[in-house]
């Protein structure tokens, strides 16, 4: 997950300097539908910690939407066979997760098939339905949320559950309905989203809209005190059900990641400046903003 110091992040959605609103969709090639790397041992064995801990708060789904569950768990180890045979091992309806010698019975899974297909890769999964107002979230699989609650989003329709997204229902509300609409099972897509946190954890269900000051935060220590939250989002429909399937791989990495790349750095600075003021007040930035904004601007000067 945390590239080489001269390599810098894996993924830099801000690396044009700039800030803007949008959908920012991309074709997604269906064999880069999964994302796998080195941390996934243990970030299989955190989702497997937060189930058995607090099962509700990280899986939730409503009645009716089992067949669609059924029908992404199918198409997950079918892309598993194909593209990472080596990860996971199937026989006599038991699944083996070879990295973390976790097994499954998929009948154990009958009615809930989306809990088991996040227990399989690192994706977080959200199942989303044609409502009378929209697309709603009709069940998911989400150990790793990027400061928002399961139970308070699930059965809602896009628009309520983006509704403290600042500058949503006014930029992205109705594109995002139109999108949804016309996407094709054939035409999976991707987009980059990204956030700048104090805190590393994956699973994060609060902390948006801070405006404390965080002394804690200077420009000589946020390299080390602040991350570098990026979330590889894919859509694709499901050709049986019609629903559409939303899926969030996170990538976590210390600001630090950046010294090797001052470029990024200046990107990455010049971006905050363009961000306005209700977004960076929804991504909690204030309680650090200047902080990190020195620090950037000395990490670029590395570039001079």
């Amino acid at each position: 997950m945390t590239a080489t110091e001269t390599a810098g992040p894996r993924y830099a959605p801000y690396a044009n300097g700039k800030f803007a609103l949008t959908m920012g969709l991309v074709a997604l090639d269906p064999k880069d539908w999964i994302d796998v790397d080195g941390n996934r041992t243990l970030e299989l064995q955190e989702k497997e910690r937060l189930l058995a801990a607090d099962r509700k708060a990280v899986f939730d789904d409503l009645h009716g939407s089992e067949e669609a569950q059924r029908e992404v768990l199918v198409l997950l180890l079918e892309h598993l066979e194909e593209h990472h045979p080596d990860l996971i091992g199937f026989e006599d309806g038991i699944i083996t997760v070879y990295e973390t010698g976790k097994s499954y019975r998929m009948a154990d899974f009958a009615d809930h098939a989306l809990d088991l297909a996040g227990r399989l890769v690192q994706e977080d999964f959200c199942l989303m339905r044609p409502g009378e107002e929209g697309y709603v979230l009709i069940a998911a699989s989400l150990c790793f949320p990027a400061r928002w609650v399961l139970a308070e989003k699930l059965g809602q329709p896009m628009m309520r559950i983006h509704e403290r997204v600042s500058g949503y229902a006014e930029k992205l509300g109705r594109p995002v309905d139109r999108f949804f609409e016309h996407l094709r099972s054939d035409k999976p897509v991707q987009r980059l989203n990204w956030s700048i946190m104090d805190d590393p954890a994956l699973f994060q269900t609060g902390g948006k809209f801070r405006t404390e000051a965080e002394d804690a935060i200077t420009p000589e220590n946020a390299g080390g005190k602040l991350w570098l939250r990026i979330e590889r989002q894919t859509l694709r429909r499901l050709e049986t059900s019609g629903d559409i399937l939303f899926t969030i791989r996170t990538f976590v990495d210390p600001m630090s990641s950046l010294e090797g790349r001052p470029d990024l750095a200046a990107a990455l600075r010049s971006s905050l400046g363009e961000m306005p003021e209700g977004m960076q007040r929804y991504k909690s930035l204030p309680p650090f903003r200047d902080a990190l904004l020195c620090y950037l601007e000395r990490v670029a000067a590395k570039a001079a």
